[in-house]
């Protein structure tokens, strides 16, 4: 997951491509500062924050009473819809938008500016049309007269879609030009009127909208290259990825004279999943522990029980890194908010800047494999296995992975001598107290689950409130008055920035499956491809060029659906074949020049985007020796599962 906790990404100068938020520093970002932008905030957080005590009150009441709370699920789902949606009109608001970062190759100047113009007009005309459609998918709801709970009508929550739609689309065309270098003097009347030139051009990408929308035959029946041709471009001069996949899929359905309400009602139906809440609840945990001063006291622990080893600093790096990865969901929030305490940590203990450069922009997704890691979570979700299946059968693959990387880290040691910390029992245990609360979390989510205590939602309720009280009334690293709003405001902009990602890739997943592609790839597979063995090898290069090419969370939701019955009908256990494809997407985060971990670590580090990709091709080895071995040793991800039966 790409995030930020506690740090702003300023558009890069120059270099670097991945998959990037395009973040504005903290300096300029006037949008907070308004009555109107806090007043969004708050009510964001408000809906992240009941969706933390319902699930809590739910556990409560069927402990005393014997039965839960009447609506409770449902509520807490159509507030992950709130919160998704909500979160991604603050996230175009503060510019925070995911897009590709192919724009940044283009040199400031006209052709620069040219690219932010169409890269706004094509997020808003896709905006635009998806706003139409959720506002007729709330119509038919309204006419039907459904309710969620509690005797709330349906289309009131998804009142939500549309609302969201078009503020992202006039945040969109609000931003044109305000980030061109040529345009940061603002108060240069010339710079003004550029300014303003801008937003006019990128407001014909509302008027396309509302042409299409208005004069369907503008699109139907029409050749697929010219559309895809203008696609093309536009991902390539930066549109948002939301806007990119759900612009796509409205073009398809629209050219067979599909309402774009289709794509809207797959997006109603996937934000609304029973367990997709634990996404965005873990998340809130894993930005609760990067706000605190978890990261020091988790490096003391690890660092006092490895450090005396041979490259004892490096393997708590890949230990600490793990940790954090499994909460936060994504080398965002981890290379961000670790990478300034461990970059300098393995400096000062001599090992070589290069090594440290590779193994942190490596280590940033390491633990996705992990329970209860959200990747997991959404292809547990999307593929329809059991959610705890999936979470055992990661724990050898995860485990195995951050070994590796951990013992290169050993011989690093070795190799330039880098300087060891003696094992000390006094500190050892000292830092063991000091950071239990933190060290208790996997297990506290593991026991929650398995005990039969609570749900996976209701678990990540309990790690959330876990996360809050610990780093506030334990450490006293947050104060209730100055620093949660932030971090529950933060939070819900990157959970926003995903789950709009999501919601729009499950409507071009529907048109896939029904344009029979994982059918056609299917009958090709069978034909072409006689083994299991060259399937698991083909599946893997395919895999890497997905995990290159789409970031991890729309690649769950529009690549698992054609794959899933592929891997069936080779005798490939959904398990198995879930933790081959992310530990493959999490081998992409390293591709040379477009992995996300290159650009951050970039990007945190201060170095070109060409030296972190050097600095990272051991890594990159290293795992792909892994992720092989995990493909072909099918025990590792099944032999839990057999143990327990569960396989």
């Amino acid at each position: 997951m790409t995030g930020v906790a506690g740090a702003d990404l300023g558009r890069p100068a120059g270099d670097g491509t991945g998959v990037v938020p395009h973040l504005e520093p903290t300096a300029t970002r006037r949008g907070q500062t308004g009555v109107v932008s806090r007043i969004e905030d708050a009510f964001a957080s408000l809906a992240l924050l009941v969706m933390v005590l319902l699930p809590l009150s739910e556990i409560v009441s069927r402990r005393a009473f014997g039965r839960g709370i009447p609506g409770s699920g449902p509520i807490v789902q159509h507030l992950t819809l709130w919160v998704g949606f909500l979160g991604a009109a603050i996230a175009a608001r503060e510019g925070k938008l995911l897009a590709l970062a192919t724009g940044t190759f283009i040199p400031p100047g006209i052709g620069r500016r040219a690219a932010d113009i169409l890269a706004a007009a094509f997020g808003a005309c896709a905006a635009v049309v998806l706003a139409w459609g959720g506002g007729q998918m709330a119509m038919i709801e309204r006419e039907a007269g459904t309710t969620i709970g509690a005797d709330i009508p349906a289309w009131v929550a998804q009142l939500v879609l549309p609302v969201a739609f078009a503020l992202i689309a006039g945040r969109l065309v609000w931003r044109a030009g305000t980030e061109t270098p040529a345009l940061s003097n603002r108060d240069h009347p010339a710079s003004r009127r550029a300014m303003w030139t801008d937003r006019a051009l990128a407001a014909l990408g509302i008027v396309a909208g509302l042409a299409f929308i208005w004069t369907p035959s503008l699109l139907e029946g029409q050749r697929l290259w010219p559309g895809f041709v203008v696609i093309v471009a536009a991902a390539i001069a930066g549109t948002p990825l939301f806007a990119i996949l759900g612009g796509t899929a409205a073009f398809l359905f629209m050219r067979e004279g599909v309402t774009p309400a289709t794509i809207l009602i797959e997006t109603y139906s996937l934000s609304v999943s029973p367990t997709l809440p634990a996404i965005p609840l873990f998340t809130l945990a894993g930005f609760l522990l990067a706000e605190g001063h978890a990261s020091e006291r988790l490096l003391r622990v690890f660092r006092a029980f490895f450090g005396w080893i041979p490259g004892g600093t490096a393997v708590v790096c890949a230990v600490l890194c793990s940790f954090f990865t499994v909460f936060t969901g994504g080398s965002g929030v981890t290379i961000l908010a670790v990478g300034g305490v461990l970059f300098p940590a393995l400096l000062r203990d001599g090992y070589r800047e290069k090594f440290a450069l590779g193994l942190l922009t490596a280590s940033g997704s390491l633990g996705l494999l992990l329970p209860p890691a959200l990747p997991l979570i959404l292809y547990a979700v999307v593929a329809q296995i059991p959610i705890e299946d999936i979470f055992i059968g990661g724990i050898l693959p995860g485990i195995l992975l951050t070994s590796m990387v951990a013992a290169w880290g050993v011989r690093e040691g070795i190799v330039s001598g880098a300087g060891r910390y003696p094992f000390r029992a006094r500190e050892a245990f000292q830092s063991l107290w000091v950071a239990k609360w933190e060290l208790a979390m996997p297990g506290l989510v593991l026991v929650a689950m398995f005990s039969g205590l609570a749900t996976a939602v209701e678990a990540a309720a309990l790690t959330a409130l876990y996360a809050l009280v610990v780093q506030t009334f334990v450490h006293h690293d947050l104060s209730l008055r100055r620093d949660l709003l932030r971090a529950f405001s933060e939070c819900v902009t990157v959970v926003g920035g995903v789950l709009i990602i999501l919601g729009v890739a499950v409507g071009l997943t529907n048109y896939l499956v029904g344009a029979q592609v994982p059918a056609r790839l299917l009958a090709w597979a069978r034909t072409n491809i006689t083994s299991k063995f060259t399937f698991l090898l083909v599946l893997n290069l395919f895999l890497l060029a997905v995990g290159w090419l789409m970031e991890i969370w729309a690649a769950i939701v529009v690549v698992v659906p054609l794959i899933v019955p592929i891997g069936a009908a080779f005798g490939i256990h959904p398990v198995h074949l879930g933790i081959i494809f992310i530990a493959n997407l999490e081998l992409g985060f390293l591709t040379p020049l477009v992995g996300l971990n290159i650009f951050l670590a970039s990007y945190r580090f201060k170095r070109p985007v060409l030296e972190v990709c050097v600095a990272a091709l051991p890594m990159m080895a290293i795992l792909g020796i892994g992720v092989l071995v995990i493909t072909y040793v099918p025990w590792l991800t099944m032999g839990l599962l057999a143990l327990l039966g569960r396989s």
